[in-house]
């Protein structure tokens, strides 16, 4: 640095060669120090990771065994006692070993007694086996505590107002006499009926008092909870954040809450459910103030996240139906610059090759939706083969537990088999549909019901080649057995009812049956009118099906079925199709999962099925 110093009048004064030279010198010099640095780096690094490696290959300081039953209480030990959590550790002194056996009693009876147990008996060894040091930690729980009463005692608006507020919050606390006294369980039978009280017109509810007497002695305890239910609440208007791209009014329109409203969860997740039900938002919050001294007409803040204008959406899977598929779209939410959905997708697998092009409008009010479209499907099936194009106009609405449609649509269809030149039908049908859901839970149903009807006609001379009356529905039961058993009962019929022969009516509204949805134990759409060898479609259909389902834990069971059905032209002629078969259930994280083996009954057929997601 110093002779740089220097160096520089001497190159101001017209000595630039010398200076080049002296600069080209602290220019290597700069290198070496950079070479020297590096390798001091990477030498310190290694010696590092080499001192880590050593501490990652030196044993533990001691092994742990608890032993206890029940094993709930074991795993609990294990999870949280120190003496436990340290036990991998290499560094412990033999003055915090000591320490850690010390404290070992009294950690135990700490976390027993959150299970309920209160008087355990605790001891610790501690021997050395080949230079390791050994502790085995011994419980005796003892008996466990039990519930001997349950007082569930209320203050506030409910005393006047509601009980049936009272009555559903003491059916949520779910802590009853003579059950097993545990911490947990008491947090989360507090927990659940406050929630429950919660949930409709008390939106501020709390508890005021909450007591759990244990007497050591006798092992009982005596629960007591006071409940301040404070003012009945009722919404207001909503307060819209975060709408940027799409108008505010879409959220306007769907919204089910009307001023004054009693405050319910239920009304607050339909809102929800609609709102998540439009293209346009890819989040929803909902919240409300719970200021007791302001409980009417509390604003309903709702914020959302929006989709972009472009989104472009694809996938591949397989089912054994249809084999190998692939699908994918594209939609553009702001067309005519009015945030109308512009969609086209496509779909095709083995079976069936789809396309549509749609265009919607915004949701307006109640949250009905208008939308046309144009749609080009082929079928290639059981050596049948239908080409349908459908193109019309429809409004419909989705809600929590209903949905309604009503439809306008034009049907082309061209059907190509074996024993016949291909023929053509054409019909204009309005119709009607009608989906009701009404189950426990609405991923993994295990009471309830599911119901799907839909209607339509057409007219002779109507842009149609045949009159007729079409009718289709659909409808699945489940009843739980005792806690891990579920009789699942399905049904489906169809008809399409006219004077004439089926060969004048869109194939695409006839019926087929057979497969994993259908009949199991025979192939995809393969029951129906057999004509050398192409099964075509005909106007009757009927299937059923009962299954048991037992369930071996809370994500797998096991299941024995019975399916039977047919569809024919003639229902003089009909020929009844059984299947029988047993399968896997699995409550995956996606929905539930159906790995089936049937066996079809008359023609000696054994067919595997993977279904995803309840089929309706």
């Amino acid at each position: 640095m110093a002779g740089g110093t220097i160096d520089r009048p001497r190159a101001w004064r017209g000595q630039t060669g010398q200076a080049s030279g002296r600069a080209r010198e602290r220019a290597a010099l700069a290198r070496r120090w950079l070479r020297v640095s590096f390798a001091f780096v990477l030498v310190l690094l290694m010696l590092l990771a080499a001192g880590e490696t050593h501490a990652a290959r030196t044993p533990p300081s001691y092994k742990v065994e608890v032993v206890a039953e029940p094993r709930s209480l074991r795993r609990l030990l294990e999870q949280h006692l120190d003496i436990s959590r340290f036990a991998e550790r290499p560094d412990v002194t033999d003055d915090q070993f000591s320490f850690l056996i010390t404290a070992t009693p009294q950690q135990v009876r700490d976390l027993a007694a959150t299970q309920g147990y209160f008087s355990p008996l605790v001891s610790t060894d501690v021997r050395t086996v080949s230079d390791v040091r050994q502790v085995t930690v011994r419980v005796e729980p003892g008996p466990q505590t039990k519930v001997t009463s349950v007082d569930l005692s209320f203050r506030g608006a409910v005393l006047t107002e509601d009980s049936s507020r009272e009555d559903a919050t003491r059916f949520a606390f779910s802590l009853h006499e003579g059950q097993p006294f545990s911490q947990g369980a008491w947090d989360d039978a507090k927990n659940a009926s406050l929630r429950e009280l919660q949930s409709r017109r008390y939106l501020a509810a709390k508890i005021y008092h909450s007591e759990a007497l244990i007497d050591p002695r006798t092992h009982t305890a005596q629960l007591s909870v006071i409940y301040d239910s404070g003012p009945t609440f009722t919404m207001g208007e909503l307060d819209v954040q975060g709408t940027r791209r799409y108008p505010e009014r879409i959220v306007h329109n769907v919204n089910p809450i009307k001023p004054g409203d009693i405050y319910d969860t239920r009304t607050v997740a339909e809102l929800q459910r609609q709102l998540q039900n439009t293209p346009y938002f890819a989040s929803v919050a909902i919240d409300l103030d719970n200021d007791p001294a302001k409980p009417l007409d509390t604003p309903v803040h709702v914020k959302v996240s929006e989709f972009p204008y472009h989104s472009f959406r694809g996938g591949v899977g397989y089912s054994t139906d249809n084999g190998a598929l692939v699908h994918g779209g594209y939609t553009y939410l702001n067309t005519f610059g009015a945030a109308w959905p512009f969609t086209v997708e496509g779909r095709a697998d083995q079976t069936q090759q789809y396309g549509q092009i749609q265009l919607s409008m915004p949701p307006g009010l109640h949250g009905w939706t208008n939308s046309a479209l144009v749609s080009y499907t082929t079928t290639d099936v059981s050596d049948t083969r239908i080409y349908s194009l459908r193109g019309g106009v429809q409004r419909s609405r989705t809600s929590q537990f209903l949905d309604y449609g009503y439809s306008l649509l034009f049907y082309d269809d061209k059907l190509d088999q074996n024993a016949a030149p291909p023929t053509r039908a054409h019909a204009l049908v309005p119709a009607w549909s009608w989906t009701r859901r009404d189950t426990d839970d609405p991923l993994f149903p295990r009471r309830g019901n599911l119901v799907h009807v839909e209607a339509g006609f057409a007219v002779k001379g109507l842009l149609a080649n045949q009159s007729f009356i079409r009718g289709y529905a659909r409808g699945q039961q489940y009843f739980p057995i005792g806690v891990d058993d579920i009789v699942l009962i399905r049904a489906e019929l169809g008809g399409v009812f006219t004077s004439g022969s089926s060969s004048g009516i869109p194939a695409s509204l006839l019926f087929r049956a057979g497969g994993s949805n259908s009949v199991r134990g025979y192939s995809f759409q393969s029951i129906g009118n057999d004509v050398a060898g192409s099964t075509l479609p005909t106007k009757y259909l009927v299937t059923s099906a009962v299954e048991y389902q037992h369930w071996f834990s809370r994500s797998w069971g096991a299941a024995a079925f019975f399916d039977i059905g047919t569809a024919t032209d003639t229902w003089g002629e009909k020929v009844f199709f059984p299947g029988v078969g047993v399968g896997a259930r699995w409550r995956s994280p996606v929905g539930p999962v159906n790995l089936d083996l049937a066996y079809g009954i008359r023609n000696n057929s054994v067919r595997p099925y993977i279904t995803l997601g309840i089929a309706f």
